[in-house]
């Protein structure tokens, strides 16, 4: 009389531990089914059927501890270790229930990347919005590369760039990565935006720009001469020396006035930089683009020729530069062949309420006929990941979403109304 008590605590304790024991795997599978029958399909798993899967998955394990211990089939623990896994299992599923109730679906990590600004730095200008992006920290240096100079670090710095506001972040940072190579000519930049438009620049100084843009068996060479008004990199010009003609392909110019300019815009300037055998010459500003065309005049200009004209070129006295003509570009051809017709070519992106009106601004200003896309950039829904990809037709099959940019033609009337329709 004195040990029952003693035997039921011991069986109770016992049946605890079989119950935690057992309840492990049944628990699991129980909480993982509700959370992915919740997810998917927005039903609740019934509790009768949670029961019925957690006894079957114990009774298998009870099975092999019932080998090595044939007595406990009679023993009270049985039946505690039985309302352990129950309450054990049970409680997973109503976990999981809820987890699969509460976690958002269609969840991507393009989604999580398009991140938008706040709307407290957003600038109206007219009917658009603006933001302006400023550095925040250090300018920091690309690893691999040389550091940045403290002139080109300086300008980094203090600068601030004009953005469209109803644009996501990531391609708010490609924008301005493309702006900032090409202005400064880096060689490698990273930019990482926060939705107050403060801007973390990771950047890399120019390294043998000059180089790169020589084509291949041919040299570099700069000859003082008078530099056309508006001449640029890319120009095919001629060079007269004497009775001799040598044609190139314009690498950089700088004039005078060019360099007036420079000094004006920033007063305090490094170092000056000399020439090959010319004279000293201010650096150009920061701020200038290295492509952006000449103010004409006295100057230098650096050219791409055979390196068989290199020698005439440089005993050449008074050399003379002729800019050729590449005659009418064939794209502003077309664009006035199709104007001529009577039809015009848009690019324009999707208003918040104009992708719910596309089927109705297609019914009142054109028919579907009337108006083509020829274009469309989702931001990587439909381009792989790529930020900068566009859907050509007729790969476009469905309808336009707020946000995305679209190339429309059709006859100038129609598309104007169109685009007036839908677009922001």
């Amino acid at each position: 009389m004195q040990s029952l008590p003693v035997d039921l605590l011991i069986e109770v304790l016992l049946g605890l531990y079989l119950g935690l024991l057992t309840g492990i795997v049944p628990a699991f599978v129980a909480g993982s089914l509700g959370f992915l029958v919740r997810y998917f399909t927005g039903v609740t798993l019934p509790g009768f059927g949670v029961v019925v899967l957690a006894l079957s998955i114990a009774s298998v394990q009870g099975g092999l501890l019932g080998l090595v211990e044939p007595t406990i089939a009679q023993s009270p623990r049985l039946f505690i270790a039985v309302l352990i896994v129950l309450m054990l299992a049970l409680y997973a599923h109503n976990q999981g229930d809820k987890l699969g109730a509460e976690l958002p679906r269609r969840l991507s990590f393009t989604r999580l990347r398009q991140r938008t600004l706040s709307a407290d730095v957003v600038e109206l200008v007219g009917s658009v919005g603006q933001v302006t992006v400023r550095p925040t920290g250090e300018v920091r240096d690309m690893e691999g590369y040389p550091p940045l100079s403290p002139a080109l670090r300086g300008t980094l710095k203090t600068g601030s760039w004009r953005l469209p506001a109803d644009l996501p972040l990531s391609e708010l940072e490609a924008r301005l990565e493309e702006r900032l190579r090409t202005d400064h000519d880096l060689a490698d930049i990273d930019v990482a935006i926060d939705e107050r438009a403060r801007a973390t620049i990771t950047a890399a100084p120019p390294s043998g720009s000059l180089s790169r843009r020589v084509p291949a068996g041919q040299r570099a060479v700069s000859i003082a001469t008078l530099v056309p008004t508006g001449i640029a990199r890319g120009d095919e010009v001629t060079v007269r020396v004497g009775d001799r003609s040598i044609n190139g392909t314009v690498l950089s110019a700088r004039t005078d006035i060019d360099g007036d300019r420079a000094a004006t815009a920033a007063p305090e300037t490094p170092d000056e930089v000399a020439t090959d055998g010319g004279d000293a010459i201010e650096p150009a500003s920061a701020d200038a683009k290295p492509n952006a065309a000449t103010a004409g005049g006295p100057g230098r200009v650096t050219l791409a020729v055979a390196r068989r004209d290199v020698k005439p070129l440089l005993e050449g006295e008074s050399p003379r530069l002729v800019v050729r003509s590449r005659g009418t570009s064939r794209e502003f051809e077309a664009l006035a062949l199709v104007k001529r017709e009577g039809y015009a070519i848009r690019r324009f992106t999707v208003g918040v309420t104009g992708a719910d009106d596309e089927t109705a601004a297609l019914e009142t200003a054109a028919s579907p006929a009337d108006v083509t896309f020829l274009a469309v950039r989702r931001q990587g829904n439909e381009t792989s990941g790529r930020r900068h990809g566009w859907v050509f037709g007729p790969g476009i099959e469905r309808r336009l979403e707020a946000g995305d940019e679209a190339f429309v033609a059709g006859p100038d009337d129609a598309t104007e109304a169109f685009v007036e329709a839908i677009a922001r």
